[in-house]
């Protein structure tokens, strides 16, 4: 059985969070930091970066400490390539900045902003605050020019540092140094952590030729239109530093306490690793408390890729999916167990699962830990998440959806039969999840698997029939209107078999019994839907009504 201690990691890691800061810095409000590029749709894997932080940081303002979520937008970064869609034309932004790159659309002010706003509006709907970080303001606004002096004094050392695990590394490293300069460089020194972005082609297709550390100043020749210039770091900064020392100067800018990442930036000589010593040596601070978090799959897809695009973002996955259940996605799982989201059949056993969990949680019967989980996905410290005030089955919801053809009205007058205790239950009532389940259906839901009701009895096979079938068939029919419930429905389809095997109410189930009512309810959806199978049966009944029912198998009644 899972301990509280294995699957509570929110609240261990906000125990270490707290300690930590308080080591560093007491009565300073606690920084967890998250860094998205947007150079394509965010998409629910990069949504893990955002919500261990925000889960942690939730947590450690709910102990009454002051704690700020930090969302570092890195759209200072170069476009890498021409986005999938888009003419090959595109291809002369490719080297500049995120931010500076226009949206083809002319919907929104760049590239970067694009993918920036509909994130922004998921992040809203599931009650996660951030403070933003453009990486382009804090850069072209000379906030970070100490800290790009001081890893450009330093660049001997850093260099140092990076070549230790460049030695190990098989894949060729961003940051190296150039083995060989074009533009000699006087001093000899080949290596700066640093990029401009050249004044007159906009790209990162340039390489440092001098550094003037009294001056502030960097010169610079670009490869793709031979411009040769100058960057006055303090008064009109225009490069950025690579990325194994821009992350670590800005753990020491912003004070950051608590960041999470992939799990491949902590591999030996990854990002993380190197940005530890970095951050020490040049920066003089301390890394982060770090957790390593594993990949959100899509299933059918391959590992996600937000430059690629046709990957389910998080607005996608609120279309279907209630707030909080797609918060309890990241939340009841350790951040190293990688997971995969079905947007297929797979919704409705996830929505039982959830649904099941409430109801142990109001019966009394969950565990601690599970409590906490359920709290930490329908509360944030702005209050409850919107969640319908009656649970129906998003199973129920869909077939009613699918039977009905969403017909409104028909669902509004069957959800108050469903059980002894819908009475009085609305479309209302039912909300957001209704929608919710309109969309996967409309959406999600093959056209082949669509239920299509028969108009008429399919007289051959009625004719056909045995005797035992039409005497299953009689009493289906007979007894219809005895409970008109879902409940009642369900006792009558399972138990018709059990009548004619001459078994009582309560058999337990056996291999005989089991084929037998297997083999009534292919009749019956035969009958219904002219298919082998389709909707539950106990739904795809009573959506379509005793009389229609009847008229479909014929009216066996004598």
């Amino acid at each position: 059985m899972t301990s509280p201690e294995t699957v509570d990691w929110v609240g261990r890691t906000a125990d270490e969070v707290i300690v930590e800061a308080d080591r560093r810095a007491p009565g300073r409000p606690i920084v967890c930091a998250s860094g998205i590029s947007p150079s394509g749709p965010v998409h629910l894997g990069n949504l893990r970066e955002i919500m261990v932080p925000h889960l942690v940081a939730d947590e450690i303002r709910r102990r009454g400490r002051e704690c700020v979520h930090l969302l570092s937008f890195d759209d200072y970064d170069r476009l890498r390539r021409v986005p999938a869609g888009l003419p090959t034309a595109f291809a002369e932004h490719v080297g500049r900045p995120l931010s500076a790159v226009p949206d083809p659309s002319g919907a929104y002010p760049s590239w970067a902003e694009r993918f920036k706003a509909p994130l922004r509006a998921a992040l809203d709907a599931l009650g996660v605050d951030v403070r933003e970080v453009s990486q382009t303001q804090m850069y072209t606004s000379g906030a970070y020019a100490d800290r790009i002096l001081a890893a450009l004094d330093a660049r001997a050392r850093i260099d140092a540092i990076l070549a230790r695990y460049r030695t190990r590394e098989q894949a060729p490293d961003p940051d190296a140094p150039l083995t060989t300069d074009p533009i000699a460089d006087p001093a000899g020194r080949l290596y700066y952590p640093y990029k401009p972005y050249c004044e007159r082609c906009g790209r990162d297709t340039t390489q440092v030729t001098s550094y003037d550390g009294p001056a502030a100043e960097v010169d610079y020749a670009c490869a793709a239109c031979d411009h040769r210039g100058r960057v006055h770091l303090r008064e009109s900064n225009s490069g950025k530093l690579v990325w194994k020392v821009d992350w670590p100067m800005r753990w020491a800018y912003e004070g950051v306490t608590f960041e999470p990442a992939g799990a491949d930036h902590s591999s030996p000589g990854s990002s993380f690793t190197v940005g530890s010593e970095v951050v020490r040596d040049v920066f003089h601070a301390q890394p982060p408390v770090y957790l390593a978090y594993s990949f959100v799959g899509i299933r059918g897809m391959a590992k996600m890729s937000s430059s690629a695009g046709g990957v389910p973002t998080p607005g996608d996955g609120l279309r279907i999916l209630e707030p909080a259940v797609l918060r309890w996605l990241y939340t009841r799982r350790l951040p190293s167990q990688a997971f995969t989201i079905d947007f297929g059949a797979e919704v409705g056993r996830l929505y039982d699962e959830w649904d099941r969990l409430h109801t142990r949680v109001l019966e009394g019967e969950a565990e601690p830990w599970e409590q906490m989980v359920l709290e930490r996905s329908t509360t944030t410290r702005r209050g409850k998440l919107p969640e319908p005030r009656r649970r129906v089955s998003f199973r129920v919801l869909a077939s009613l959806l699918d039977v009905t053809a969403g017909d409104v009205g028909q669902v509004r007058r069957i959800l108050g039969t469903l059980d002894s205790a819908s009475e009085g239950v609305t479309v209302e009532d039912v909300e957001p999840r209704l929608s919710l389940a309109r969309t996967w259906v409309e959406e999600q839901l093959p056209a082949q698997e669509r239920t299509q009701v028969r108009v008429e009895p399919d007289v051959e096979l009625i004719a056909g029939l045995s005797d035992l079938e039409r005497a299953s068939l009689r009493m289906l029919a007979d007894r219809l209107d005895a409970d008109w419930t879902m409940e009642g429905l369900t006792h009558l389809l399972y138990g018709v078999p059990k009548q004619i095997l001459g078994l009582a109410d309560d058999a337990p189930p056996t291999p005989e019994l089991k084929r037998a009512q297997r083999e009534f309810f292919r009749l019956l959806y035969r009958l219904l839907v002219g298919a082998e199978r389709g909707p539950r049966l106990p739904t795809l009944v009573l959506a379509l009504g005793p009389d229609r029912v009847r008229h479909l198998l014929g009216d066996p009644r004598p």
